[in-house]
């Protein structure tokens, strides 16, 4: 039998991380190793035998043979939390082409400690800064549980039986926007808690507020902890340290409070599963739906998505068997759905309306104001990129390859960011031969002055990058307007997810259309789902909702599903795109980045790469560039990508590690740095 050597780390810790000790694999041992497996091993000149975490394991010795050791054992009770976590940054590194180091310091804490601070029982569970609640506030929240209606019955029935006869298929939730979603979550933690078992929670970082953490507190008290970008790296490390205590049975957070270090973890809930907050920006760039699909089979836990506007790899993995489906179809209480209306900005522009607002738009803000109801302004500029769109016939300039829209740049050059092709920006549309071509884009800040010199005596709070920069400017903007000092709030995409103001009975869309102009194959995807959930603001209490969509293109497929809240319709004709352009998830794609302070070496290595693995995986993938970046150049360093796409996850794996493999023995590569993208 072939000598094996295990890579190994003595203490689970941030400094140790660094440190991997690598050991002999006695033969006999071989077959009962792998990677997460707890060893005894001699440790330091005096040979201390210590426990450590396998974390690689291969067939060739980085040291000297006469001097590597061998592993004494592998210790009774070898699978703990950490193991599994270790197992789990291994699966990460394979999954999403990265280092071991790097998926390690993922899935590790920081080992920091930091001196405890006296705060109130609430503040320092919550870790969040904001307004203290006033004098009755905190009693709402425990006023008697609600009756669940029968689709949310239903749901938790199927759990609860499902939970107790072992059967561990992930659950997707589609319920409509204020459907009780969250209800549905907590009487299913309750169940899995009665079973000695403990829960993770995950919720987009934007919607982390302290209202949907109270909710949490008021119904599990002690048992929960939370976990948001705000916290230090220390108290981080001590939310994580009282989760591996056995001190917290509830971990709730953003994506990285999926690793918390449970013994027992029995059931992962991830809400707003759509969200793109959910991917990770650094190596590994890893989706956290995926991740907490592979811990729950690790762990033997069940897995639980919710969103009123699922992504499509849900959707279609719920349609394919993958995933239960449960429905949510009419709103928790007494609200119900807004009604939606659609303005076509074309036919505002011939009426010689200008204006940000149009005229249906006014009337129904005048109307409520009058009646001292809440109104909410939002701006889409999520995936914003300056492009050049026709006043008169509403269309953009596109990439006559690609399907997306091209990007306006200051020399006035149009480009394509997924093909590199270019044009000079024209002077006239080039479908209806219009002169009144321009880029488009208008901020909050402008937004905020139209209103209050249309509205004079309304009391208006923006709520955007500006005023939420200083501590606990969200929650002190949301704290004002939901206690009714505010008529209106304007802002971008953070006023419309996860908050429910019973006030709001207006909710206008500025610019609907923005999004789907932005260089990403997902972007009517990511306009459905924001109309739906700004939509979804409106009429949570007891007054009926209006939302209104300003667009230059309602004809468009996004817009008219979102104006219906119809999202099978919307799911069939995006899945129709998705297979013909063989975009996720009806293929894989993986993207390859390369950066590089020399603009002609990265060029020249994408080149290389690229036509190596065109060459060497001709018959089996589809390759697209290399391209420059969405934003070529940062900080003076030039950024090109290469996507390749295949049905197959496991050529591209193939690929990414032909590609690494080749990258590592070439010189020139010490001075560039490169990224992989799987989706």
């Amino acid at each position: 039998m072939a000598v094996k050597y295990a890579s190994v780390i003595i203490d689970i810790s941030h400094e140790s991380v660094d440190r991997m000790f690598q050991y002999r694999i006695p033969e006999h041992l071989v077959p009962e190793i792998q990677v997460g497996s707890q060893v005894c091993v001699p440790f330091g000149l005096g040979n201390r035998v210590r426990k450590g975490y396998v974390v690689d394991i291969s067939d060739k010795s980085q040291f000297d043979e006469s001097r590597t050791k061998e592993v004494c054992e592998l210790a009774k009770g070898s699978v703990t939390a950490d193991s599994r976590r270790i197992s789990l940054a291994w699966w990460m590194k394979e999954q999403y082409g990265s280092t071991m180091n790097q998926a390690l310091k993922t899935v590790l804490p920081v080992k920091k400690k930091v001196k405890a601070r006296n705060q109130q029982v609430v503040r320092s569970l919550v870790g969040m800064p904001g307004p203290e609640p006033e004098a009755g506030e905190e009693e709402n929240f425990k006023k008697s549980r609600k009756i669940l209606n029968p689709w949310q019955q239903q749901a938790v029935d199927a759990f609860s039986r499902d939970y107790d006869q072992g059967e561990r298929t992930p659950y997707l939730i589609h319920g409509i926007t204020g459907s009780g979603k969250t209800e549905v979550y907590m009487a299913m933690i309750e169940h899995v808690l009665a079973k000695g078992k403990q829960v993770i929670v995950l919720i987009p970082e934007i919607a982390l507020t302290y209202q949907t953490v109270m909710r949490f507190y008021h119904r599990f008290g002690e048992k929960i902890s939370v976990m948001h970008s705000r916290l230090s790296a220390g108290e981080r490390y001590d939310q994580f340290d009282r989760a591996a205590r056995g001190d917290t049975s509830i971990m709730i957070g953003a994506r990285s409070a999926l690793f918390a270090p449970f013994e027992n973890l029995g059931l992962i809930v991830i809400d707003e599963e759509h969200e793109g907050a959910y991917r990770s920006e650094g190596a590994p760039r890893y989706h956290a739906r995926e991740v907490a699909e592979y811990l729950a089979k690790l762990c033997g836990a069940h897995l639980v998505l919710g969103s009123a506007t699922p992504s499509l790899e849900a959707y279609a993995k719920a349609e394919a068997g993958i995933y239960k489906l449960f429905s949510l179809k009419k709103r928790a209480g007494f609200g119900r759905p807004a009604e939606v209306e659609v303005v076509d900005l074309r036919r505002e522009m011939e009426a010689g309306n200008k204006s940000v607002f149009s005229r249906r738009l006014q009337d129904l803000m005048e109307d409520r104001l009058k009646k001292g109801q809440q109104i909410m302004l939002f701006m889409n500029r999520r995936g914003y990129s300056s492009f050049v769109s026709c006043r008169s016939c509403g269309v953009a300039i596109k990439c006559p390859h690609c399907d997306v829209s091209l990007t306006q740049h200051n020399n006035r050059r149009l480009v394509c960011h997924y093909c590199g092709y270019t044009i000079p920006q024209p002077s006239a549309c080039p479908v209806c031969g219009s002169e009144y071509l321009a880029g488009f884009g208008i901020g909050t800040q402008k937004v905020e002055e139209m209103a209050a010199l249309r509205f004079p005596e309304a009391k208006i709070l923006r709520m955007d990058s500006d005023t939420t920069s200083r501590k606990g400017g969200h929650e002190s903007i949301l704290s004002a307007f939901a206690k009714g000092k505010a008529d209106i709030l304007i802002g971008t995409q953070m006023i419309v997810k996860g908050h429910d103001f019973p006030g709001v009975t207006l909710v206008g869309v500025l610019a609907a259309d923005i999004s789907l102009y932005a260089p990403d194959f997902r972007c009517a995807e990511r306009t459905f789902q924001l109309l739906v959930q700004a939509a979804g603001r409106a009429g949570r209490g007891s007054n009926p909702g209006t939302a209104v969509i300003q667009t230059y293109i309602p004809e468009h497929y996004a817009v008219k599903a979102a104006s219906h809240q119809d999202y099978k319709t919307f799911f069939r004709q995006e899945m129709g795109y998705r297979q013909l352009m063989h975009y996720p998830p009806a293929s894989h794609m993986l993207g390859l980045l390369v950066a590089g302070r020399d603009e002609s070496l990265t060029s020249r290595m994408m080149e290389l790469i690229g036509q190596s693995v065109a060459r060497h995986f001709a018959s089996c993938v589809e390759v697209i560039g290399p391209v420059p970046a969405p934003i070529y150049k940062v900080n003076d360093i030039y950024r090109k990508i290469l996507y390749m796409k295949q049905e197959n996850y496991d050529i591209l794996i193939r690929i990414q590690k032909y590609v690494q493999d080749r990258w590592d023995e070439t010189e020139d590569c010490r001075q560039l740095t490169i990224q992989y993208d799987f989706s």
